[in-house]
């Protein structure tokens, strides 16, 4: 009989060992720069805030907190004006930043070629100057003797503005045209930048298979385009509509005494007549309005993916 020989014994399987807890936390320590500067440049300058709107004095006696929360109702009731303005301007300019920009971002998506990151730079090459130039920039296009002027005056279209409210007399300066233009230029990339990266996104193969099936471009962009670009649509009308509704730029420089937004008043209560319990108050209720117009948006738009 043949010599059965033995095996040879298993290796042990090597000991795991347990995650170590350092490692655990590194994510958080990861996150703590973060959370210390949202802490710091956040979260305390809100609650000093809070308890500047219900504080009351003056500045030569000094404020103390008082819980005086009547100020809220106070301010709100005295400037009531400015913030339906300011929510008007920033409603327009976010609508005709969406019908100038989806068309552009629509070329550049689909049709630019590589002519595609030429025109990128074009669009955020706004961003390569200062708000105040870009704006001042506007006071020469918008001048009384300027061409855009003498040309809406030609075509009669300062006759339609006038009649709507937006314009007075022969002038586009110190109106609410002047401000919803600067307001629409400043903030036209915010818009573009998002539903560029949204409509990148979307597969070519849909634009085809809607076409074998015989819908023409029109109905391929109602049923296809336009409902795959809403996160793009959505971010693009948030990041125009928030910055806009709170700027005071635009309004101080291109508008006048008539044209004040919400931005004004706060920077003048802050600034000028120093009545600080008022400005926080202020800025307290635009960010509330802010918000809930915001949360209704975006449960409204039916969309969770934003860009």
């Amino acid at each position: 009989m043949a010599a059965v020989t033995e095996a040879p014994p298993l290796a042990p399987a090597p000991e795991t060992k347990p995650p170590r807890k350092r490692g655990r936390l590194v994510p958080y320590w990861l996150l703590l720069p973060g959370i210390l500067w949202l802490i710091v440049f956040f979260a305390l300058p809100m609650i000093y805030q809070a308890s500047t709107s219900v504080q009351t004095g003056s500045l030569e006696e000094g404020y103390k907190v008082t819980w005086h929360f009547a100020t809220y109702w106070d301010a709100l009731s005295e400037y009531w004006p400015q913030f339906l303005r300011s929510v008007a301007y920033a409603a327009a300019a976010t609508v005709l930043c969406l019908l100038l920009g989806y068309p552009l971002a629509y070329l550049i998506a689909f049709r630019a070629g590589r002519w595609r990151n030429l025109i990128m730079v074009l669009v955020i090459a706004p961003f390569f100057t200062s708000f105040l130039i870009r704006t001042l920039a506007w006071k020469t296009i918008l001048a009384d003797s300027g061409p855009v002027v003498s040309t809406l005056h030609t075509l009669h279209v300062l006759d339609v503005t006038n009649w709507l409210g937006w314009t007075s007399g022969d002038r586009v300066l110190a109106t609410p045209l002047a401000v919803v233009c600067g307001l629409t230029y400043n903030f036209l990339p915010f818009m573009i930048l998002p539903l560029y990266t949204s409509l990148e996104r979307i597969d070519g193969r849909l634009h085809e298979a809607a076409g074998d099936l015989y819908a023409k471009p029109w109905t391929t962009f109602r049923k296809v385009t336009f409902p795959l670009s809403m996160p793009g649509v959505v971010s693009g009308t948030l990041l125009t509509f928030i910055p806009a509704a709170g700027d005071y730029v635009n309004a101080e420089l291109l508008g006048s005494t008539d044209t004040r937004m919400i931005g004004n008043v706060i920077q003048t209560q802050f600034l000028r007549i120093l009545d600080y319990p008022t400005a926080a108050a202020l800025s307290f209720i635009l960010m509330a309005a802010i918000l809930l117009m915001v949360t209704i948006y975006i449960r409204k738009s039916g969309t969770e993916d934003l860009v």
